[in-house]
């Protein structure tokens, strides 16, 4: 079983910036992605971004530029650096980490990310 506990979320104004953080606790496969995404109210939950325990990594295009994923894999954790905030960035953030095949899938309970203009 794995949990994944989210952290760093907040209010800042447009332009602000904030790191976000997710902790991975428990075993699974060597081979998994974990990423970043995002629900806003009456929205859809989209990726943010995404990387592999290759350290392949993949963003959404709206963030592209903007936001970085990184891993500290000694540490178990993800991180995402959000600089440039915009409104339309305002959502909750979840973790989740899954496993090739969908061998298995792991969300976290996510973190609210506020931008006011």
């Amino acid at each position: 079983q794995v949990q994944l506990v989210e952290s760093g979320g907040g209010s800042v104004e447009t332009g602000g910036s904030l790191r976000l953080s997710c902790v991975a606790s428990g075993s699974v496969d060597s081979l998994f992605a974990m990423g970043w995404y995002r629900q806003a109210p009456e929205k859809q939950r989209d990726m943010v971004a995404l990387i592999s325990s290759s350290g392949y990594t993949d963003y959404d295009d709206s963030v592209k530029g903007r936001f970085t994923i990184s891993a500290d894999n000694a540490k178990n954790t993800i991180y995402l650096e959000m600089n440039n905030l915009k409104p339309e960035d305002t959502a909750v953030y979840y973790c989740r980490k899954w496993g090739r095949g969908g061998s298995f899938d792991y969300w976290g309970q996510g973190t609210q990310v506020t931008v006011s203009s």
